[in-house]
């Protein structure tokens, strides 16, 4: 994966690879993406979409509802 990536690094090394397999590896990508979505993909959980949630929030951007 690209060193370019704004995913946390505590989101693990699965779950950031495959988000990166689906085209996203910036916080504003994830504009208009819905948590189901995201379960959808291998290797992206729960833990994974807390902290994506956690880093979005900071960021000051969110998933969708």
């Amino acid at each position: 994966m690209s060193d370019e990536s704004e995913l946390p690094a505590a989101m693990g090394k699965v779950a950031r690879r495959e988000l990166a397999l689906h085209g996203l590896t910036r916080l504003d990508q994830f504009d208009g993406t819905s948590e189901k979505e995201l379960l959808a993909i291998h290797g992206v959980g729960p833990k994974a979409i807390r902290i994506l949630r956690e880093h979005l929030d900071r960021a000051g951007r969110m998933l969708a509802p």
